[in-house]
C-alpha cells in the first residue's frame, strides 16, 4: 500500500535556487486544465495548511498572477521551474510541483482531474 501522508520533504527548483519543504501527501495529486495548469502539465500535490516553508531563494522567486488575480504561480527567475503556487480555489495551502520533490518521481503518481477550465 502507498504511504498516504509524508514527514516534511525538500524540495528545488532545476538550478537549486528556490529550496523549499512542505508536508503533503502523494495520494493528493491534481492535474488542472485551466489556461496556465495545462501548459504547466505539472502533477501538483497538495501542502498541508501552514506546512509549506521556502528555504532559500525568496530574491529568485518570482509570482505570476492573472485573471481574478487571488491564486499566485511562483517559478525560479534563473532557471523557470514552477516550483509551488497558492490555489484560488483554497487560498490558505500551497499546492507544489510534485517534480520538484526530493525522492519523488512524477511519473508513478496518480493525479485527480480538476476542471478548472470552468471553474
Amino acid at each position: 500500500s502507498k504511504d498516504t501522508a509524508m514527514n516534511p520533504t525538500t524540495g528545488s527548483c532545476h538550478c537549486g535556487n528556490v529550496k523549499f519543504s512542505v508536508s503533503t501527501s502523494l495520494e493528493s495529486g491534481r492535474r488542472c486544465n485551466c489556461s496556465i495548469c495545462k501548459r504547466k502539465n505539472a502533477i501538483m500535490l497538495a501542502g498541508d495548511e501552514g506546512s509549506f516553508q521556502l528555504l532559500e531563494g525568496a530574491d529568485k522567486l518570482s509570482k505570476y498572477q492573472f485573471g481574478t488575480h487571488v491564486a499566485e504561480h511562483y517559478f525560479c527567475s534563473t532557471c523557470g521551474i514552477y516550483t509551488h503556487h497558492k490555489p484560488r480555489s483554497n487560498p490558505k495551502i500551497f499546492r507544489v510541483n510534485a517534480g520538484c520533490l526530493d525522492g519523488v518521481d512524477p511519473f508513478t503518481l496518480e493525479a485527480e482531474f480538476f476542471d478548472g477550465a470552468n471553474v
